[in-house]
C-alpha cells in the first residue's frame, strides 16, 4: 500500500466518526458553541457535513492526489490557523496529513476546540503523523499562516527567513445578470449569509444590472431572518444600521440585513454592498483591480472571468486553494 492509499484509508476512518451519534463529537460541538458564540451547533454540523462530502470523499481524494507525486515531507511546518468559521483551517490540516508533514500548530482562540478535536482524531488514526500544539511557533522549517491584514504584516517580517505561505483578508463578490432563476437567487443568499457572512468566501458585494430592482433580493435572504435572534449578530446589525442612519447614508434594510450602494469590496457585518453596471467590462476591470483581495466570484458562466455557480461559494473543492496558491505544491517543494 502506497502513502496515498494509506492516508485515504485513514481519512475514511475519520469520516466514519463524524456523525451526530458520536457523543464525543457532539460534546465538542457544544463546547465550541460555549467558547465562541458565533459557532452555533447548526453551523458546526453544516461545516462537518461539507467536509465529509467535499474533502473526505474517497473518490474525490483519489482524483485530487493523482495530480501530484505524493511523498512524505519531513520538514517541520508551523501552522497558524484562522478562526472566523468552524474548522476553516481543515484544508491546510488535510494537506499536511496526506504528506505526513510534522506539524507545530498554533490554534486560533476562536476555534481551539473543534480544530484540536479533529487534529487529535487524525493523529490517533495515524500515529506516524507528528502534531504538537504550541502557543508560540519555534523550531520550524516552513510556515503556513492565516490572519488579518494587520497580522499578515507581522507574519511577513517574523517568518521572512523560512519558506512561507501567508494569507490575509479576502472577500467575495457576485454578479447578477438579471435572468437568474429563483433557485439561483436562493443560492446567492446562501453564498452571502451562510455562517453569518463571516467567511472569506461569503459574498460581501454584488454587481447588479442598471435599473434592476434591488429590493426584490430581500425575499431570497429571508431564510436567514432568525439571525437577528443571535445577540452578536443583532449587536452588529444595530450598530452598523445606526452608523448609516446617523451619517444619513442611503441604504435599504429589513429587520436583519442592509444593502448599501458602495464601491468597496469589503462590507460590514449584516451589510452587503452593491454597484450597478451597464457593461460586463466594468466588472472585469474591477476584478482585475482587486484580484489580490477577491477569494471567489459567483455568477453565471462568463467568458470574461472565472466564477463558481450560485450556491457553491461555500463549497470549495479539494483543488480550490485559499488565495489560489496550491498548498500541496508548496509543501512538496520544501
Amino acid at each position: 500500500m502506497n502513502l496515498t492509499e494509506y492516508k485515504i484509508e485513514r481519512l475514511q476512518e475519520l469520516k466514519e466518526k463524524l456523525h451526530s451519534e458520536n457523543e464525543k463529537l457532539s460534546t465538542v460541538i457544544r463546547q465550541a458553541a460555549i467558547k465562541n458564540k458565533w459557532f452555533t451547533p447548526t453551523h458546526s454540523w453544516e461545516m462537518i457535513e461539507s467536509i465529509k462530502a467535499d474533502f473526505l470523499d474517497q473518490e474525490k481524494l483519489s482524483n485530487w492526489l493523482a495530480n501530484y507525486e505524493v511523498k512524505e515531507v519531513n520538514k517541520s511546518l508551523g501552522l497558524i490557523l484562522a478562526g472566523n468559521l468552524p474548522l476553516v483551517g481543515f484544508h491546510d490540516i488535510l494537506c499536511a496529513f496526506v504528506l505526513n508533514v510534522p506539524l507545530k500548530v498554533k490554534l486560533s482562540e476562536k476555534d481551539s476546540v473543534l480544530s484540536k478535536y479533529l487534529l487529535e482524531e487524525l493523529q490517533a488514526l495515524d500515529i506516524t503523523w507528528q502534531v504538537e500544539f504550541v502557543e508560540r511557533l519555534q523550531d520550524f522549517e516552513a510556515v503556513i499562516a492565516t490572519g488579518s491584514n494587520n497580522s499578515n504584516r507581522y507574519f511577513e517580517q517574523y517568518f521572512q527567513q523560512v519558506p512561507r505561505l501567508l494569507r490575509k483578508n479576502r472577500n467575495s463578490l457576485a454578479v447578477i445578470r438579471g435572468d437568474e432563476s429563483e433557485e439561483e437567487l436562493q443560492g446567492l443568499a446562501h453564498d452571502a449569509l451562510s455562517f453569518f457572512g463571516l467567511g472569506c468566501r461569503s459574498i460581501s458585494k454584488i454587481f447588479i444590472p442598471k435599473d434592476y430592482q434591488v429590493e426584490k433580493l430581500f425575499k431570497y435572504f429571508d431564510i436567514y431572518q432568525e439571525y437577528i435572534n443571535q445577540h452578536l449578530y443583532k449587536d452588529n446589525y444595530d450598530y452598523n444600521r445606526t452608523l448609516l442612519l446617523m451619517n444619513q447614508t442611503p441604504h435599504l434594510a429589513n429587520d436583519f440585513l442592509m444593502l448599501q450602494e458602495n464601491e468597496s469590496l469589503q462590507s460590514r457585518l449584516a451589510t452587503i454592498h452593491y454597484s450597478f453596471y451597464e457593461h460586463a467590462e466594468v466588472i472585469q476591470n474591477y476584478i482585475i483591480q482587486h484580484h489580490e483581495d477577491i477569494q471567489v466570484v459567483v455568477s453565471k458562466e462568463n467568458e470574461l472571468w472565472k466564477s463558481v455557480a450560485f450556491g457553491q461559494a461555500q463549497r470549495p473543492s479539494l483543488s480550490d486553494y485559499a488565495d489560489h496558491i496550491d498548498t500541496i505544491d508548496f509543501l512538496l517543494s520544501l
